[in-house]
């Protein structure tokens, strides 16, 4: 019974040392602190912090708490593969808040080994400026289409308080301003968001900069989403295999569907050898089972691109992300 108990205490150390060292949340937890400067009232803020498993083992993210009302938390990813990034999910609550504001938060890791990790948040919630509504979501739309949504922007305060500039880092992403007019001391302002028809398929989160003529606080983020449908579409986006040997099958299930019937004419992954049953029937949806074998050709935490090609009347391409840890023989 002792040998047993001590080789079990041996095998908790050997797993663990790099648990044991100091820089173990720096590297699950890149980012601690985020700073989401000043924002209108109802604005929608948010901000997501990585996290990533760097063991190999599973890591469960147990629960999360925040200091202040003015803050939610909320865990998206609770468990992680080895090699896994995730996210936690951090909104500042602008609607029900103002002024200077800043929060804890508390993240709870109960595997591979129970820990603590404390992320910080702060910012500034103007009281004279409302954006209506607090963000922009176009939701779910086909891709290839021309896109517009207005915000009212509503500021009280001197006359002449106007917006010069609406910054954006993505060139099919545009905005146009109107002064509408102003009501005792409200001045009122329409932003016109406009996505191109070149944007590219999938989800988008962006953030437009609204640059005022505030000399204090001049810059106020817009967030900007949307979901913009490809004629195919792969899920599950990100695939984590694990830990697995050079020669070893892993078997994962692949779902596609379609604007049209189709077939499956090849799928590839950069660094696997891939098999799978041929699909000849063509059809607006297909679940693939999918045979994975890593080649051995790299080792150690790897990141590859799944591509899907198919025919039958849709010619087109998917793709999505695996991640794995492949062990040396």
């Amino acid at each position: 019974m002792y040998r047993l108990a001590s080789a079990a205490f041996l095998f908790g150390i050997a797993f663990v040392p790099s648990l044991c060292r100091g820089d173990w949340s720096d590297q699950a937890f890149p980012v601690k602190s985020h700073d989401f400067g000043t924002v209108a009232v109802a604005a929608k803020t948010e901000f997501r912090f990585p996290v990533h498993n760097p063991t190999d083992r599973t890591m469960h993210l147990q629960s999360v708490r925040t200091s202040c009302g003015c803050t939610t938390a909320t865990i998206e990813t609770p468990y992680l593969e080895p090699g896994q990034t995730g996210s936690i999910l951090a909104s500042f609550n602008t609607a029900t808040h103002r002024g200077e504001k800043g929060a804890t938060i508390t993240v709870v890791v109960s595997k591979p080994v129970y820990s603590e990790v404390r992320l910080k948040v702060q910012g500034n919630i103007r009281q004279d400026l409302v954006f209506h509504p607090g963000s922009v979501d176009f939701g779910k739309q086909s891709k290839g289409q021309e896109l517009t949504e207005t915000v009212q922007i509503l500021y009280a305060g001197r006359s002449d308080w106007n917006v010069v500039d609406v910054l954006s880092d993505q060139p099919w992403l545009s905005t146009t301003v109107k002064r509408e007019g102003r009501s005792g001391r409200t001045t009122t302002l329409l932003l016109t968001v406009r996505v191109d028809p070149s944007a590219p398929a999938g989800t988008f989160q962006e953030q437009l900069v609204v640059v005022t003529n505030d000399r204090k606080h001049p810059r106020i983020p817009l967030l900007v989403s949307g979901d913009l449908e490809s004629d195919l579409v792969l899920s599950p986006q990100s695939i984590a295999i694990g830990s697995v040997k050079p020669g070893e099958v892993v078997e994962k299930r692949l779902v596609l569907r379609g604007k049209k019937p189709f077939t499956i004419e090849s799928i590839r992954v950069q660094g696997w050898e891939v098999s799978f049953d041929p699909v000849t029937d063509a059809k607006q949806a297909h679940v693939i089972p999918v045979r994975l074998v890593a080649t051995g050709e790299a080792t150690g935490q790897l990141t590859s691109r799944v591509v899907v090609t198919t025919g039958g009347g849709l010619s087109a391409t998917a793709s999505a992300t695996l991640t794995a840890v492949v062990r040396k023989d």
